[in-house]
């Protein structure tokens, strides 16, 4: 189990060769491990961020590195990808601002105060995200396929002083929320410059105020709100441009062009930690988002071919994708250069057969969590990404733990652990503040982090922990299994039975049996997969998690 915190950021004034200095002699400059406070501590540069006395919000931060970025003229900041309709960045900011206007003057937003956000990804979004924080408007984005019961849920939680939201969403939320349709005549006058009337005062945001209410994934139980603040994401834009310049001070020593400013297709729904990031990133850097308001994968890889797309963000099931279509080897993908992987571990045997039909694109591999506002660590630069199987070194300012449960001891390099389920922030969060992720994982002698599954997937058979992901990454190599995912299903005697659910290649006529000794013939006894069931999908969550509860719920109601 990991548990990560980030360090306290280093101040301005400080020097540079202070901000930059190398380890203290007991970190071990190879993994970061530090046998005396058995801590695992980020090797990576450590940037320079603003003061964290200055008032200062993310909004302000990122359009003020977006005033040095290298923006090529008419490079649109957002892109709608079934429409091709284009927001170049000079709208982008006039809309921002005449938005943040009609926020404070006509609704009377203030600091402090949370708005709900529920819609599909939008153009508009991105505008109303960036508008709202820019004012200390707490931006708390919701799924919009979510039922009235879980909207119910969430108003608990974050409390909102508005709603805006898709048309179809304002009945399923609770009477008392006072709702705005996005793209109606009432937000359009907000959005509109007589609307805003004038910019809002500059607000003194502190840097520690909330700027995002997250909403967990909810896959192993209900959704918790999780708070995230300015400081955070300023930290995590200014960890991406320090990697921006590593790879572009790489390039350099080998005599080669540091890549363009990358055109990112966001199939990811922005409420999602890793679509919301994406955009914060890409506006900060000057970059193109391409925005999807639905996963669909032949839409994808069309949006890839049309707008030429450098770099696409997806979870593992959709490299898999990748890997076995037709139509992906029909379209002409030649501009993608990076697919950046998180959501869920990626095996060594998919991403190699993923580097054999794409000799070109670099596997970025990362993770996160909501409650780290993101990321906790990833890969940097093509050497780094050939380390198959691992998400990569720890972000700057962060720090680590492994930790066994049994008896409390904190672990060293190549040593795996866990802790338990955490229900509540207490749990979550240790009185020294570490946070602890519900991950199995371990770090190797050369600081990779590699995450073998999630602690609350586990599948316990005879007392054995059986790691689902390690079962789907088997089923996923073969040819014939287009998806694959692996559940417990109870069993008096054993307690759980790792159970596969598989959906066939078109034409392939796999039976449960070669399923069954597929995995057999690459694990140990107690990891065999022992039931099999014919699907024609896997369900997912909108970030792409595979949703094991449903799974698991649909084998025991229909006795398979």
């Amino acid at each position: 189990m990991e548990e990560s915190r980030r360090s306290p950021p280093p101040r301005t004034h400080m020097p540079m060769a202070d901000q930059q200095r190398p380890p203290p002699a007991s970190i071990d400059r190879r993994s970061g491990f530090c046998a005396a406070t058995r801590t695992f501590h980020s090797l990576r540069p450590v940037g320079t961020l603003p003061p964290e006395e200055l008032p200062l919000t993310v909004a302000a931060y990122a359009f003020s590195m977006l005033s040095s970025a290298p923006i090529v003229p008419g490079r649109p900041a957002l892109v709608d990808a079934a429409t091709g309709i284009a927001v170049p960045y000079p709208s982008f900011v006039a809309r921002v601002r005449s938005l943040a206007g009609g926020l404070w003057f006509s609704l009377g937003l203030r600091p402090g105060e949370v708005a709900l956000v529920v819609t599909p990804s939008l153009l508009d979004v991105p505008v109303l995200h960036f508008a709202l924080m820019s004012i200390g408007v707490v931006v708390s984005p919701a799924n919009p396929a979510s039922t009235a019961d879980e909207y119910a849920h969430q108003v608990r939680l974050s409390r909102p002083a508005v709603a805006f939201v898709a048309p179809e969403v304002a009945a399923k939320l609770p009477r008392h929320v006072s709702c705005v349709v996005i793209g109606s005549e009432v937000f359009r006058r907000l959005a509109s410059a007589t609307g805003g009337a004038a910019a809002p005062p500059v607000a003194a945001v502190k840097q520690s105020s909330t700027a995002a209410l997250l909403y967990s994934s909810g896959t192993t139980g209900r959704v918790k709100a999780v708070a995230i603040t300015h400081r955070n994401l300023i930290a995590l834009i200014a960890m991406h441009a320090d990697n921006r310049e590593k790879v572009a001070r790489e390039a350099a020593e080998a005599g080669e062009q540091p890549p363009p400013p990358a055109v990112t297709l966001i199939p990811i729904p922005l409420f999602h930690v890793f679509g919301f990031m994406m955009v914060l990133r890409s506006v900060s850097m000057g970059e193109t988002s391409v925005l999807m308001e639905r996963f669909d994968f032949v839409a994808a890889l069309r949006a890839i071919e049309r707008y030429r797309v450098t770099l696409l963000p997806a979870a593992p099931p959709v490299l898999v994708a990748m890997v076995k279509s037709e139509e992906a080897r029909r379209r002409d993908l030649s501009s993608l250069l990076v697919i950046g992987i998180g959501g869920a571990p990626l095996g060594r045997e998919v991403a190699e057969q993923f580097a054999a039909v794409f000799p070109d694109v670099e596997i970025v591999q990362g993770y996160g969590l909501t409650e780290s506002s993101g990321a906790v660590a990833a890969t940097v630069g093509p050497e780094e990404s050939k380390a198959y199987g691992s998400v990569g070194k720890l972000a700057s300012h962060l720090q680590a733990k492994i930790v066994d449960p049994s008896t409390g001891e904190e672990l060293g390099p190549g040593q795996r652990g866990y802790v338990g389920d955490p229900e509540t922030t207490a749990a979550t969060i240790t009185p020294d503040g570490w946070l602890r992720t519900g991950d199995l994982c371990y770090f190797n002698d050369d600081g990779f982090l590699y995450i073998v599954d999630r602690l609350k997937e586990m599948i316990k058979y005879k007392g054995y922990q059986v790691p689902p992901a390690e079962l789907e990454h088997i089923l996923q190599s073969r040819p014939e299994i287009a998806d694959a995912a692996v559940v417990p299903y109870p069993d008096e005697e054993a307690g759980q039975l790792p159970m596969a659910f598989v959906v066939r290649q078109p034409g392939a006529n796999l039976t449960e049996q070669q399923v069954i000794n597929c995995v057999a013939k690459h694990v140990a006894p107690y990891k065999k997969v022992r039931r099999v069931a014919f699907v024609s999908a896997i369900p997912k969550s909108p970030a792409g998690k595979i949703l094991r509860r449903e799974l698991a719920q649909q084998a025991v109601a229909s006795r398979l």
